[in-house]
């Protein structure tokens, strides 16, 4: 198998029953990488050893398992960077995994379009085993006008997709990890900020996006909280890029919003998402004060 300069980042935590499934996906690659650091985010559950079980079946590629106190996933993603010994970088968390031509693929975008960021498409698993593609990446990608505002209105990278240069994520100032959650867009944003920075989504779905009950995703209180705060930090930014910035801003205020709702009904926690409702008109309008009184 060939094999690539390219250190694969894995945080996991309390992932014992899916962290071999993740590195098992890149047993399959159609080129290898050269390592994968995995950062055990203080697990109570099995889960590092569950990883070093993998060192056999992983042949050439280098395994390395770190341990830390847990940080969350934004701190076990920075350990990694740190410790990453390679140009190119790619994110995969434990619960995912990636179909066999990913690597290969990403890094042919990469070089083929000069650019600092590549993803593409994913796979939704669902826990009852239902499969849905979703092509939304590439598409909101591919739309008509500047793809930097799209992102902040959509946030369309998938994070378990992204390959990408290790020391623009270095430069961007790494994952913030006074964040809880969306560490990963408020990075994509941070990193693609100025209009001259090169990034490609491209069509095809690579990797399978496993929902979990444990998943980040899944605290959707403080995902809300945590992506209006992106959204009022990226702002001035965003003004600087779109004609309407209001638009964006209100766009995605609602459409976080509305992610929050639906997530609460599938929970049926009908009170939360009625407070969800209504508290968007008081959202919408205490975010637009202060994005205006940041730039004033």
């Amino acid at each position: 198998m060939n094999k690539i300069s390219l250190s694969i980042i894995v945080p996991a935590y309390r992932s014992v029953n899916t962290v071999s499934r993740s590195l098992r996906s890149l047993v399959d690659q159609t080129v290898a990488p050269s390592e994968v650091i995995v950062v055990d985010d203080g697990s109570d559950d099995g889960t590092a050893e569950a990883a070093e079980a993998m060192r056999d079946q992983l042949g050439d590629i280098n395994l390395r398992v770190i341990r830390q106190i847990h940080k969350g996933a934004g701190a076990a993603r920075n350990r990694a960077l740190k410790e990453a010994k390679f140009e190119y970088v790619a994110f995969l968390d434990a619960d995912d995994e990636w179909l066999p031509e990913k690597l290969e693929r990403s890094i042919i975008e990469l070089e083929k379009n000069n650019c600092i960021l590549v993803s593409h498409d994913y796979i939704r698993c669902e826990p009852d085993g239902t499969e849905v593609l979703v092509p939304n990446c590439s598409k909101n990608f591919n739309r008509a006008g500047d793809p930097y505002v799209r992102l902040y209105r959509q946030g369309y990278i998938a994070t378990s997709g992204v390959v990408t240069r290790r020391n623009a994520v270095l430069a961007a100032g790494g994952f913030d990890e006074s964040l809880p959650t969306a560490q990963d867009f408020a990075l994509w944003l941070s990193m693609l900020s100025k209009p001259e920075t090169p990034f490609y989504i491209f069509s095809g779905a690579l990797l399978r996006y496993h929902v979990t009950s444990g998943g980040i995703t899944t605290h959707t209180e403080r995902r809300l909280r945590c992506t209006l705060e992106i959204a009022r930090r990226y702002f001035p930014t965003l003004k600087s890029r779109s004609i309407f910035p209001l638009v964006s801003l209100w766009y995605r205020v609602v459409a976080v919003h509305y992610e929050a709702i639906r997530a609460y009904v599938t929970q049926r926690r009908f009170g939360s998402a009625l407070g969800v409702i209504l508290r968007t008109p008081v959202n919408l309008v205490k975010l637009t004060f202060a994005c205006y009184l940041i730039e004033d």
